[in-house]
């Protein structure tokens, strides 16, 4: 599958582009086994010019026939390279940043790969009910793996202490297995979904 890249893409956000666009899919909660609960989702990353992409994503239960029975979740949030920021870079705020992007070329891009050949990133991603997941991970071509360094909670949410998250282009599809640690449980199975480009 071929990735094109948009023109006013900032350097250091090559290495995920390929993520951008809108996903639709199915996905089955907990282990997915043939009792398991299903759902359908859509996906979108997004990119405006900064170095980051944004993340939203929609999910709702569905029946045996793919019917969409009612809404089951919405988060959203923000991936990036794991970098320090500097003057170049918005924030905090509306702190305005240099015109500048903060790298500008693919070599200084370069200079951020990891050992395993990848390179180091970040998402946060919130959630309704008062949490807030700070991920640590890696990418390493079109495989994507996230832990979580903190959970964020309100102090009426729900128990959640900690999350793993997969994703995997195989075939032009976005595979993903998301596990986590909540309800007094330690990490296990809590959904996988598998989603095709539809724009």
């Amino acid at each position: 599958m071929s990735i094109e890249l948009p023109t006013d893409l900032t350097p250091e956000l090559v290495p995920l582009s390929w993520l951008l666009g809108t996903w639709e899919g199915t996905g089955m909660l907990g282990e997915g086994t043939a009792e398991s609960e299903r759902f359908s989702q859509r996906v979108v990353f997004s990119q405006n010019g900064l170095p980051y992409l944004q993340y939203s994503a929609e999910s709702w239960l569905i029946d045996e026939h793919g019917a969409q029975l009612r809404p089951l979740s919405a988060e959203s949030g923000f991936w990036a390279l794991d970098r320090k920021l500097n003057d170049s870079d918005v924030g905090p705020g509306l702190s305005p940043a240099d015109i500048v992007p903060a790298l500008k070329t693919a070599d200084e891009v370069e200079q951020f790969r990891n050992d395993a050949g990848g390179f180091d990133i970040t998402a946060t991603v919130v959630h309704p009910g008062g949490i807030a997941e700070l991920y640590y991970g890696s990418i390493k071509g079109p495989q994507i793996q996230l832990s979580t360094d903190l959970v964020m909670r309100g102090q009426h949410s729900k128990e959640y202490v900690a999350a793993t998250r997969l994703f995997g282009l195989v075939d032009g599809n976005l595979y993903w297995r998301w596990d986590v640690a909540a309800q007094g449980n330690s990490l296990e199975a809590h959904a996988s979904a598998i989603l095709k480009k539809v724009s």
